[in-house]
């Protein structure tokens, strides 16, 4: 019945997509203002339908098909008949992007929305791959192209990443880049508390437009004979619990954590110049110490980053000439591994079956527009 909205050719059907990302170095220290990550965006995506309606609004999701929501208009309001939803990254997007464009003068409208997401395996299992910011950039993407906003990927990434931060309230912010920006990024957080106080001072078109403290975000070049795998362990880790976990035992290890983020620092820029040179060596060494790093933080914490089956992943991968560690906050989800594209990676591979461990057929993903 609901795609009945969504018909091809009609008017004011619009569609965009936000790719996934992973971390390749960097986690943990990247949630503190100036310190630096690097990432990718993949080509898993999630995708954003808009269509106009002239009497009521809906947003339906493949994912969540039992708790589609339907809305009406009062005024400018947005008036919801079921408030219980899984749809807050969403409705914080569209709250922000509507805002915005009554702050341009333009004429609220009705709309159905209709989200699929790639970014979870077919029966539900998360990779681990940045799903609400990815929804949270492409409903933007989408409502800016409805609205008939011009918004360029600076602004885009402001935006989303104050939608996102109002609903999870912790991370770096990262991931929202990855789905902006596209390809390999070094990424260096924003102040969070002087975006708190700016928001206070200024509206939100003048706040898009505002350089932020210590953000950074640079489009990185691997060297042509870099080869990224990713592995899938099968369970799945919450980001924002972990990075609470580890900050909260790490409030009474002041001096120790300072040490994790100075190294941090000083990997990821050894890194960066790697991609500066086109040095595959140099990218795997830092790789290599950033897991050192991460683990030092683990053991420091007593939150567990690489779980056994990470570190098979890992320790497989180093047996086979790569460089490899956790991905994201760990605890789960996935690993990556850098690789000269010249090395036969089958025994790697065929380990990786072995143990449990799921490679995923992801590719690096550009974003064009």
């Amino acid at each position: 019945m609901r795609n009945k909205y969504l018909s091809k050719g009609h008017d004011f059907l619009i569609t965009v997509k936000a790719p996934g990302k992973l971390y390749i170095a960097g986690e943990y220290a990247v949630v503190e203002a100036g310190y630096p990550a690097i990432l990718v965006a993949l080509n898993q995506f999630v995708t954003v339908t808009v269509q106009e309606s002239f009497d009521y609004g809906s947003i339906y999701s493949k994912q969540y098909q039992e708790n589609s929501l339907y809305w009406k208009r009062e005024g400018n309001n947005m008036v919801f008949d079921n408030r219980d939803n899984p749809f807050h990254y969403i409705l914080s997007a569209i709250r922000l992007t509507e805002n915005y464009a009554q702050s341009l003068g333009k004429q609220m409208r009705c709309y159905h929305l209709r989200i699929d997401s790639d970014l979870d395996s077919p029966d539900g299992k998360k990779y681990g791959l940045g799903s609400s910011a990815a929804v949270t950039v492409a409903t933007i993407k989408a409502l800016c192209q409805f609205y008939r906003l011009s918004m360029d990927k600076n602004q885009l990434f402001k935006l989303a990443a104050i939608a996102h931060l109002d609903i999870q309230g912790n991370g770096s912010l990262g991931d929202i880049a990855a789905s902006v920006y596209g390809g390999w990024i070094a990424y260096r957080s924003f102040d969070r508390q002087w975006l708190k106080m700016a928001r206070r001072q200024h509206s939100l078109a003048e706040l898009i437009d505002l350089s932020w403290p210590d953000l950074q975000i640079e489009l990185l070049t691997p060297p042509a004979s870099l080869k990224l795998l990713i592995g899938w362990t099968g369970s799945p880790a919450s980001t924002s619990h972990l990075v609470d976990a580890v900050g909260l035992k790490m409030s009474n290890q002041r001096q120790g954590y300072q040490h994790f983020l100075t190294e941090s620092k000083a990997c990821i820029k050894r890194m960066i110049t790697g991609f500066h040179q086109g040095s595959l060596t140099l990218i795997q060494k830092e790789i290599r110490y950033n897991r050192k790093i991460l683990r030092a933080l683990s053991d420091l914490s007593g939150v567990q980053i690489e779980t056994s089956l990470l570190h098979k992943l890992c320790e497989t991968a180093e047996a086979n000439h790569g460089a490899s560690k956790t991905s994201g906050a760990g605890g789960g989800d996935c690993g990556i591994v850098l690789i000269d594209r010249q090395i036969n990676a089958k025994n790697l591979l065929a380990a990786w079956q072995k143990a449990g461990i799921e490679q995923l057929d992801l590719h690096v993903h550009h974003v064009l527009d």
